[in-house]
């Protein structure tokens, strides 16, 4: 039992060394995490030596596992965030974005602030130029990689309009409604 024990830190940096590698050949199955707790955890016991209890070792790897695990996630390797998903191109209308290359009726690029792995498309504008720099909203995603896009000043919401639309009916002065009174014939 005492030569299993003794090579226990061996084991552990074995093992995540074998889990790097599986991430390497399978990316996004997130082996890393606990590859790195194992390796880490295996080189700190080695270096323990006969303190190195398996309590010690458990610790070491449960310790080493959260801090890779917030690593991970704060650094967004493999997008975990959403930020690198395929998205279909219905789930683009409403995304907004800033125009990088002119945009017009004919031709344009775009980037889209949550645009998936390749943020960058070819945009049409609905109406005139768009300059670069604007930022845009997808109007009509089209179906593939070409968008059409509006310049978000140029986008009037349909409440803010009903609010404009009264502001105008008050400033007209536009006459009050009649009222009913109760009056009693005598």
């Amino acid at each position: 039992m005492a030569p299993l024990l003794d090579s226990l830190p061996l084991l552990l940096l074995v093992a995540g060394i074998g889990l790097a590698i599986a991430e390497a050949l399978i990316p996004g199955a997130h082996f890393i995490v606990l590859g790195v707790a194992l390796v880490l955890a295996g080189l700190v016991g080695m270096l323990l030596g006969p303190l190195a209890s398996p309590l010690v070792l458990a610790a070491l790897v449960l310790g080493f596992g959260a801090v890779s695990l917030y690593a991970y996630r704060e650094l967004d390797l493999y997008g975990g965030k959403g930020v690198a998903r395929t998205r279909d191109s219905d789930s683009l209308k409403g995304q907004t974005g800033r125009v990088t290359e002119r945009v017009s009726p004919q031709d344009g690029q775009i980037k889209l602030h949550e645009g998936g792995f390749n943020p960058y498309y070819a945009a049409r504008s609905v109406r005139d130029e768009i300059p670069e720099g604007t930022e845009v909203m997808v109007v009509d995603p089209g179906g593939g990689n070409v968008v059409t896009v509006e310049a978000l000043e140029a986008i009037e919401d349909p409440i803010d309009r009903e609010l404009a639309k009264g502001r105008d009916d008050e400033a007209v002065g536009s006459p009050e409604p009649e009222r009913e009174t109760d009056t009693e014939e005598i």
